[in-house]
C-alpha cells in the first residue's frame, strides 16, 4: 500500500492471486472463490453513455464549455466563496443536471447486480449525478465522495432543506433560501474549498479489506479519492475498466486493464461471469423505454456518443448563458426603474410641479421593486408547501469584480454580493445600488 510504481508490471511476472492476468481469469476467481467483498470506484466515464458530460474533457466537459461565461473561471460554479457572493450560476447548471432527467447506464445496473448478488462490499463514487440511487443501489451502499444531489442544506446553519422544495426552486428558475434562518441553500456537493464528507474517511479503508477492486470511468486525478486503489492490499485483483490506463494500475500481478468504454467493458465482464441475461434485465427495468439491450453486434448507431455529449454540452452551457442574460438583462431594468424613481423624487422636494407620466409610474413600480427586494426575503412563508426563495429582482448579481493572475478586473462592473434580508427596524432600506 502507498504510493504505487508507474511502470507496468512485467508480462513474464506470474499474478500471485488470478490465473491469468485477463478478464476471464478474474470472473472464474469471483465463481471459484464466491467473492463478496467487492469495492466499486467509479467517476464521470460511467455517466457520459446517459448523456451527462464530464468536466475535465479537454473539448467536450463542462469546464471547457463555460469557459466562454463571463465567470471568474469555469470552476467558480463550483466554488463556495463564488457561490455566496453570487449562487445564480451554479443554480443555471443545476436546472439541467438535477436527478431525474437522466437514466443509469449499464454499468449503473452492473453495480446493483453486484449488490442483489450480496457481492458489493462498498461503492465509492465521485459522482453527483445520484444514478446509482435511481439504478436501485441503496444509499447506504454508496459512499458518493464528493456529495450528491440527493440531500440539500443551509450553508450557515446546517439545517437540512426538503427535496421537493429544491426541486420546485431550481425548477423555478429561484435561488433556494433556508426555511429557519434565510441563508443561501445547497445541495450537499462538495465545492472547492469545503471538506470531504465524513462518510468518505469513516469508509475508506473498506478498500484495504476488499477480495476485489473494480475501477471505473475515473481519471484518478483528485485526491483523496485518487488513493483509494493503492490501499488494496497485495494479492487483491485491480480491475479497470476505463479508456485510459490511470494511477498506478497495471503495476501490480494481479491488475487486469479492460480499456475502453465502461458499458462495454460491464457488458463483457458480465458475458463472463455468466450474468449478461440479468444485467439485460436490470437495465430494462431502469431503462424501459429502451427495451433492454437491443442492439446487434456491429450495428452502427445514428449519432455516436460524442456527437451526443457535444451536443448535451453545448445545450447545457446555452442554458447556463441564457439565464445568466435574462438575470443580468432583468437587473439592469431594474436598477434603470430605480434611478428614475430616485430623481423623481428629487425634482418633488425642490418643489419642482411634475405632471404624471410614463415616468413617474415607471418610478412607483421601481419602488416597489425596492420595497421588496428589501422586505420580502424576511417574511416567512405564507404556506409551508411554498419554498422560501431569493425574490426575482436580484437576478443580476452574476460577475463580481475579479482580478485574474496578470491583475487585470473584468470589463463588467460588479454588483454587490447577495446579503440577508434586513429585519424590519422602520427604516427604508435600499438594494441594488
Amino acid at each position: 500500500m502507498g504510493n504505487e510504481s508507474s511502470v507496468l508490471v512485467d508480462e513474464t511476472t506470474p499474478p500471485t492471486t488470478l490465473k491469468s492476468r485477463s478478464l476471464e481469469a478474474i470472473a472464474e476467481y469471483v465463481k471459484e472463490k464466491n467473492v463478496r467483498r467487492i469495492v466499486v470506484l467509479t467517476g464521470a466515464g460511467i455517466s457520459t453513455a446517459a448523456g451527462i458530460p464530464d468536466f475535465r474533457s479537454p473539448d467536450t466537459g463542462v469546464y471547457a464549455n463555460l469557459a466562454r461565461l463571463n465567470l471568474p473561471d469555469p470552476e467558480a460554479v463550483f466554488d463556495i466563496s463564488y457561490f455566496r457572493k453570487n449562487p445564480y450560476p451554479f443554480y443555471a447548471l443545476s436546472k439541467e443536471m438535477f436527478p431525474g432527467r437522466y437514466r443509469p447506464t449499464l454499468t449503473h445496473s452492473f453495480i446493483k447486480l453486484l449488490y442483489d448478488k450480496g457481492r458489493l462490499l462498498k461503492l465509492f463514487t465521485q459522482n453527483i449525478d445520484c444514478l446509482e440511487r435511481e439504478a436501485g443501489v441503496p444509499g447506504e451502499m454508496i459512499v458518493e465522495a464528493h456529495g450528491s444531489y440527493a440531500s440539500h442544506r443551509c450553508i450557515d446553519c446546517k439545517a437540512s432543506y426538503p427535496d421537493d422544495l429544491m426541486r420546485k426552486a431550481i425548477h423555478a428558475d429561484d435561488v433556494p433560501l433556508c426555511l429557519e434562518c434565510q441563508g443561501l441553500v445547497k445541495p450537499d456537493i462538495v465545492f472547492f474549498g469545503e471538506p470531504l464528507p465524513e462518510s468518505f474517511f469513516m469508509n475508506r479503508t473498506l478498500t484495504a479489506a476488499a477480495d476485489l477492486c473494480i475501477i471505473m470511468g475515473t481519471s484518478l486525478s483528485v485526491q483523496p479519492f485518487a488513493s483509494l486503489p493503492s490501499l488494496c492490499k497485495e494479492g487483491c485483483p485491480r480491475l479497470l475498466i476505463n479508456l485510459n490506463r490511470v494511477g498506478g494500475l497495471g503495476t501490480r500481478p494481479d491488475d487486469v486493464l479492460l480499456l475502453g468504454e465502461c458499458d462495454d467493458g460491464v457488458l463483457k465482464f458480465a458475458e463472463a461471469l455468466g450474468w449478461r441475461k440479468e444485467l439485460e434485465e436490470l437495465w430494462a427495468q431502469v431503462n424501459p423505454e429502451k427495451g433492454g439491450l437491443m442492439k446487434e453486434e456491429g450495428e452502427k448507431p445514428v449519432r455516436s456518443k460524442d456527437e451526443v455529449l457535444r451536443d448535451e454540452v453545448d445545450r447545457l452551457t446555452q442554458e447556463v448563458e441564457h439565464t445568466l442574460h435574462i438575470s443580468r438583462s432583468h437587473e439592469e431594468r431594474v436598477r434603470s426603474e430605480l434611478q428614475k424613481g430616485r430623481q423623481g423624487d428629487v425634482g418633488k422636494e425642490q418643489g419642482e410641479e411634475t405632471v404624471p407620466s410614463e415616468h413617474t409610474a415607471a418610478s412607483k413600480d421601481g419602488e416597489d421593486d425596492e420595497d421588496q427586494l428589501a422586505q420580502k426575503g424576511s417574511e416567512p412563508p405564507s404556506q409551508p408547501a411554498q419554498c422560501a426563495t431569493v425574490p426575482q429582482q436580484p437576478r443580476g448579481y452574476l460577475e463580481p469584480e475579479s482580478s485574474d493572475d496578470s491583475g487585470t478586473k473584468q470589463e463588467e462592473s460588479s454588483p454587490p454580493p447577495i446579503q440577508k434580508p434586513a429585519k424590519d427596524t422602520g427604516q427604508e432600506t435600499e438594494t441594488g445600488k
